[in-house]
């Protein structure tokens, strides 16, 4: 894959996670739940919650989910997972995975202000935090150890940077959810590298037929739009329709992949994906836990693990879309 001058190499963690049973329906709302965690005479068992902002349906977070579950499989753990795109809510979520005494919490800080006394009590109550994907300006206040995926602003120039570097004159930044802080930096990164225009398009990413429909609208009332921009895989295929429906000749990118966006970029429907490694921070996240609960370790330093971002096109696509189809890339 070709490496651009602004990326940053994750750090890879490969000693062991600890995570806990898993709940059925990854990215729907729900509430803390599982069993007791197994016992195994390879090592301590822990029990880990891991609590995301994730709203039904988004394969980005099956994709984190999944580097979770790989490292709990091999340390023989257990995984609590639970969603919800409610700030509020979210926040009610870590509450039990206190209440339930777990052994450690990862979070998502995409709505820091409404998750703040709640991550503030785990850590009171003498449980290790971790943050991952968003809130790399906000994690350190709140006591978390250590915060693990890209700096937003940093992906967006990037972005903006190949957006520049491909003729692009006129572009709009398609945020499919309202008040996130992560996807606020990513088009405010754009804007900064990007020579040409751009406008922010709030849609109601929950709902992919607002979503299509927003978009055209915007594309038939604003014909000169060359490049369309979303800021997730699932946002970027209901957009390859979006763009045909208004009869635009937009070109399309995105931020994060799934298999689906993979083959896309390869027949040429999505230009380039700027690429978090999600899988990553699924499983550095827990790995960090399990260090620090057994040997006293933290990645980072004090300092955010950067996972990305990375800028793939359809040239890495052939390279990457067995992986993608593995549900790991």
């Amino acid at each position: 894959m070709t490496q651009r001058p602004w990326t940053r190499r994750a750090l890879t963690a490969l000693a062991g996670a600890g995570l806990v049973l898993t709940l059925a329906a990854c990215g729907a709302p729900a509430g803390v739940g599982g069993a007791d965690a197994p016992t195994t005479e390879s090592g301590p068992t822990l029990k880990i919650a891991m609590i995301t902002h994730s709203g039904a349906g988004d394969t980005f977070w099956d994709i984190v989910r999944s580097g979770a579950e790989a490292a709990a499989k091999k340390d023989h753990a257990a995984l609590l997972y639970s969603a919800d795109p409610d700030g509020a809510r979210q926040a009610q979520l870590v509450d039990q995975a206190v209440d339930q005494k777990v052994d450690g919490i990862i979070v998502t800080l995409a709505k820091p202000d409404a998750l703040a006394a709640s991550v503030k009590a785990a850590v009171a109550a003498g449980i290790p935090v971790v943050s991952i994907n968003s809130g790399e300006d906000a994690w350190q206040p709140l006591g978390v150890l250590a915060h693990f995926g890209q700096n937003e602003t940093v992906a967006g120039e990037a972005a903006g940077a190949k957006l520049t570097e491909l003729g692009a004159k006129k572009i709009v930044c398609v945020i499919h959810e309202q008040g996130n802080v992560g996807h606020e930096a990513r088009c405010d990164g754009i804007a900064k590298t990007f020579t040409g225009s751009m406008e922010r398009l709030y849609v109601n990413g929950v709902d992919m037929s607002n979503v299509a429909s927003t978009i055209t609208s915007k594309l038939q009332t604003t014909p000169d739009i060359d490049y369309v921009v979303t800021l997730g895989a699932p946002f970027a295929m209901t957009a390859i329709d979006a763009i045909a429906d208004a009869g635009s000749s937009a070109k399309l990118a995105t931020f994060d992949l799934n298999a689906d966006a993979v083959d896309a970029m390869k027949a040429g429907k999505i230009q380039f994906i700027v690429d978090q490694q999600p899988y990553l921070q699924g499983y550095s996240a827990l790995d960090n836990l399990w260090l620090y609960k057994t040997n006293g370790n933290m990645l980072g330093g004090g300092k955010t693990v950067y996972t990305g971002p990375q800028i793939l096109t359809q040239s890495d696509a052939e390279s990457i879309a067995k992986f993608a189809k593995n549900g790991t890339r």
